[in-house]
């Protein structure tokens, strides 16, 4: 069925991405306990969702404790899982037609975080429909997170998905806000409530392992020019971990990308005063009376 603006055969790539992902998450959430490790589960992810659809849309990140976002192991990353709380973000895309889900697996008894984010999304999503307003649906994401008694992620949000683009309008905040737009039949979006018991803002780490073009224009150093044309065909403008490639050179070239703005990089996002952050999401339809979750 075609909705709104999109037609049969973009919903069915839509539900495809959507179907490929459920599968994988169960899969690969299974996998998270004690002594395994984050390369692991990522590498098996990662694997398992080129198999089954056309690539990833992003890489799979691996957010651990006070991480929220843009967490993805190195090449040799041995750090193995422990007393953690785990948040398991993936990307599946058909053709550019990108579902986005993530679930949190706590290993460090704090089961009632992660309940507040899991409760938010059903409330938000509850709200979704043609005409709903992201600012109200974001109040009520903020409500259910401080009346578990913590703190949404106040610079965190969700956000729209379009074909070949993981991050677009509209913005779906994580507390009330004012100003925001109403959605829209055909809207795709992805609502990820972020709860915390610390200040409720990330910011910054050092560590960088995910990538995206954002300048696509000529280089003059010869590998330089061979990654990128390997990035154009392969990725386009969704995100790629630097482990994709092979390592030595290709990291020299990724560096001096970024330095000339071909390149961005996503270092991680941490809770400023380092407290555990949960994470839920699920990516919608949005229909004149409700939505398709892709998802669930």
């Amino acid at each position: 069925m075609s909705i709104g603006p999109l037609d049969e055969e973009t919903v069915e790539k839509y539900r495809n991405a959507g179907e490929v992902l459920r599968t994988v998450m169960d899969e690969s959430a299974e996998m998270i306990e004690p002594g395994v490790t984050h390369l692991e589960v990522a590498e098996y992810a990662e694997e398992r969702i080129c198999e089954l659809a056309d690539g990833c849309a992003f890489p799979a990140n691996i957010s651990i404790n006070e991480e929220a976002s843009h967490a993805s192991p190195g090449r040799n990353d041995d750090t193995e899982f422990g007393e953690d709380m785990v948040c398991l973000d993936l990307g599946v895309h058909i053709d550019g037609y990108i579902a986005d889900s993530a679930v949190t697996v706590d290993l460090s008894g704090n089961d009632e975080l992660v309940e507040s984010a899991e409760e938010a999304l059903d409330a938000a999503l509850d709200m979704v429909e043609a005409g709903a307003h992201t600012g109200k649906i974001g109040a009520e994401i903020e409500d259910v997170i401080r009346g578990y008694g913590y703190t949404p992620v106040l610079n965190l949000s969700g956000h729209g998905v379009e074909q070949w683009d993981a991050h677009t309008d509209p913005t779906i905040p994580n507390r009330g806000a004012d100003r925001g737009v109403e959605l829209e039949v055909g809207d795709v979006v992805a609502i990820e409530p972020f709860a915390t018991d610390g200040t409720g803002k990330v910011t910054e780490g050092s560590k960088n392992e995910i990538y995206s073009l954002v300048n696509d224009r000529s280089v003059r150093d010869r590998m330089s020019r061979k990654l990128l044309d390997e990035i154009r065909e392969e990725y386009k403008l969704l995100p790629f971990a630097g482990r994709w490639f092979d390592g030595g050179r290709s990291e020299m070239a990724i560096r001096r990308l970024v330095q000339q703005g071909v390149l961005r990089s996503y270092p991680v996002l941490k809770e400023e005063d380092g407290a555990m952050v949960g994470q839920a999401e699920h990516t919608v339809i949005v229909t004149e009376d409700g939505y398709v979750n892709l998802t669930e």
